[in-house]
């Protein structure tokens, strides 16, 4: 099979599109800027939603669903918010077309031209603090605990498969609370969850921190992320937890009753991650020869392959499959059974390699008089032969094994590619190579913004576990004092 991926070191902007259309995960649609997620991406990512609604329910988090239209009005209340996302805001104008007098087709009624004007959204924290008015009077409504799973709108003009797309699926969580302290601890506490949810199922080592002040989500008091590193050395910010203050709930007058009679406004926090995960993924773990998929996410874990000749070979190869599919599925494995017969084995082979399924099983008519099966495993390009009596716990434990040496090679790659760094001149040069550089900043925006000018790298963040960067020292760019180091690179 001609798989057609162009090669990582020759370009690996293109090698990543390439892996997106060519494994089936998405396509670009008939609307500039949005895709068509198929099914085989559609599947990875609701196993990315199964996995994160049980944690997020797991913290008392429940489900709910808020319109996907926001008055105009909700946007001019909290103006860092609004400031943050006006340029990207599709807007709702009219609410009917009709016949073109001219016969050219339809145009907008301007008769039904809107009262006021609806904004899709692009985050939902205003319409969902004014709902939230009605929904809190005394300290005993406290704490609200939302999240809904949703699309939501931001007008890219430079897009990108699931990386930066004008509309996209994500999950964003909005809580409210008596104090700070309880807002703070459930914005850390949902931080903590996104970066389990990352090293654990998508074998994806994360750097956890605070967002500078310049890099906060607009209308928050504090951003914590989680950052990945990308096989280019570039920067993903793959999800972020906001204390969000009492600005939402003063711009919407949301306050309760405490304990001691007094009128309080309430304390927010968001939170979310979005189909993003699916460009870390492909891109922190992918090879040239297609996706590496960590089993946990994988649609597919075990895929069969029956090699044949004759019609009898077929039947009786693939009733073992049957069984063996059976068994696999009890013990929670998900298989296929590959058994269409217009294609050859090697075919199938590349194929299953491309989509990143963990584990390839095949079976020919020596390996059924034998009682064995070779198994190949994705992440390592190897295989073996082995007996298919006992072989679902052995492929269970293989299975396992290739989640961590997934992560593992992932986080070598990381700390192969962090280092410290204390000059200017240096850091102008190290940058361009890629990876995380740990330098000193005076905590000033106007040298992050001179650096970003400079260099385009930006401070991912000020981190909070993975590396100690609690030190004296000095500004790499303005030789002012500082008192730790913080992560910079060049992010998508």
């Amino acid at each position: 099979m001609a798989k057609e991926v162009t090669g990582r070191e020759e370009n690996y902007s293109q090698w990543y599109n390439d892996l997106v259309v060519k494994a089936d995960l998405a396509e670009q649609s008939a609307v500039r800027g949005c895709m068509v997620i198929k099914p085989y991406g559609y599947a990875i990512w609701e196993k990315m939603q199964r996995v994160l609604d049980d944690m997020f329910k797991k913290t008392g988090v429940q489900n709910a669903y808020f319109p996907l239209f926001i008055p105009k009005s909700f946007f001019s209340r909290e103006a860092e918010h609004v400031a943050g996302f006006a340029k990207e805001c599709a807007v709702v104008t009219h609410h009917r077309l009709m016949n073109d007098p001219d016969g050219k087709g339809v145009v907008v009624d301007p008769s039904a031209k809107l009262e006021e004007e609806l904004i899709v959204r692009p985050t939902s924290e205003t319409i969902i603090w004014n709902t939230y008015k009605n929904w809190v009077t005394s300290w005993r409504d406290l704490p609200i605990l939302c999240n809904q799973w949703c699309n939501v709108v931001r007008w890219e003009m430079r897009t990108r498969l699931f990386l930066r797309t004008a509309e996209f699926l994500w999950q964003e969580g909005h809580t409210a609370h008596a104090t700070a302290e309880e807002a703070q601890a459930k914005a850390l506490e949902m931080v903590q969850v996104y970066a389990d949810f990352a090293r654990n199922t998508l074998a994806l080592p994360v750097v956890v921190g605070h967002k500078s002040p310049n890099e906060r989500f607009a209308g928050a008091l504090d951003t914590m992320t989680i950052e990945a590193m990308m096989q280019d050395g570039k920067a993903l910010q793959a999800g972020t937890s906001h204390f969000l203050g009492q600005n939402f709930a003063k711009s919407f007058d949301v306050q309760f009753t405490g304990k001691d009679g007094k009128q309080e406004y309430v304390w927010a926090t968001s939170w979310g991650v979005s189909t993003r995960l699916m460009g870390a993924l492909i891109m922190a773990h992918g090879d040239d020869n297609g996706l590496v998929l960590p089993p946990r996410l994988a649609p597919i874990q075990v895929v069969m392959v029956p090699i044949y000749k004759k019609e009898e070979e077929m039947n009786a190869i693939l009733d073992k499959m049957a069984e063996l599919k059976k068994d696999f599925e009890a013990a929670g494995i998900s298989v296929k059974i590959d058994s269409r017969d217009s294609l050859r084995p090697g075919f199938k082979f590349a194929e299953w390699e491309l989509k990143g399924v963990p584990v390839r099983m095949a079976i020919g008519p020596r390996d059924l008089a034998a009682g064995t099966v070779e198994v190949a495993r994705r992440d390592t390009l190897t295989k073996e032969s082995m007996s298919l009596e006992g072989i679902v716990p052995v492929v269970a434990k293989l299975l396992d094994d290739i989640q961590d040496n997934i992560y593992q090679k992932a986080l070598a790659f990381r700390e192969a590619n962090v280092r410290k760094c204390d000059d200017w001149e240096t850091f102008k040069t190290e940058i361009q190579k890629g990876g995380f550089l740990l330098c000193h900043w005076d905590g000033t925006a106007e040298t992050e913004e001179k650096i970003k000018e400079e260099t385009k790298a930006t401070i991912r963040c000020i981190p909070m576990d993975s590396y100690v960067c609690e030190e004296e020292g000095k500004c790499i760019y303005s030789g002012k004092p500082s008192s730790r180091r913080v992560v910079f690179a060049i992010s998508y």
